[in-house]
């Protein structure tokens, strides 16, 4: 769909405005959810930009406070295993290359790889 890498400087919460509007001027024009993890909170206007922007909504993931330790949160697994398949690729284990825009680069075609592998399983 979209990939931006950018510096460890930037924060989550302001990367995701990046990514968004990236997704926006490709083929998914209307978001409906986006499901985000509880360092979102820290940008108090993310959920009025994206309501204005893509007509959508955003939901916070979050462990109940209640709960100790690792708890499986729904569709978090998602991100996890994506994050998995990405660091099996030689590549993208490290951070090897000098600019974000390779690395990006590096993401589509690993991500291309593996629906290339999946497609090949199921004729």
């Amino acid at each position: 769909m979209a990939v931006v890498v950018h510096s460890a400087g930037v924060q989550d919460f302001h990367g995701v405005r990046l990514l968004l509007t990236r997704l926006a001027q490709s083929t998914w024009p209307r978001l409906n959810k986006v499901l985000v993890d509880a360092i979102y909170k820290g940008d108090r206007f993310l959920a009025a930009w994206i309501k204005n922007t893509f007509w959508g909504e955003i939901e916070v993931v979050e462990q109940e406070p209640s709960s100790k330790g690792f708890q499986v949160l729904p569709k978090r697994w998602v991100v996890e295993r994506t994050f998995a398949w990405l660091g099996r690729n030689r590549r993208l284990s490290k951070d090897f290359e000098l600019h974000p825009a390779t690395s990006e680069t590096w993401v589509y075609i690993a991500m291309l790889a593996l629906l290339a592998r999946r497609l090949a399983l199921n004729p």
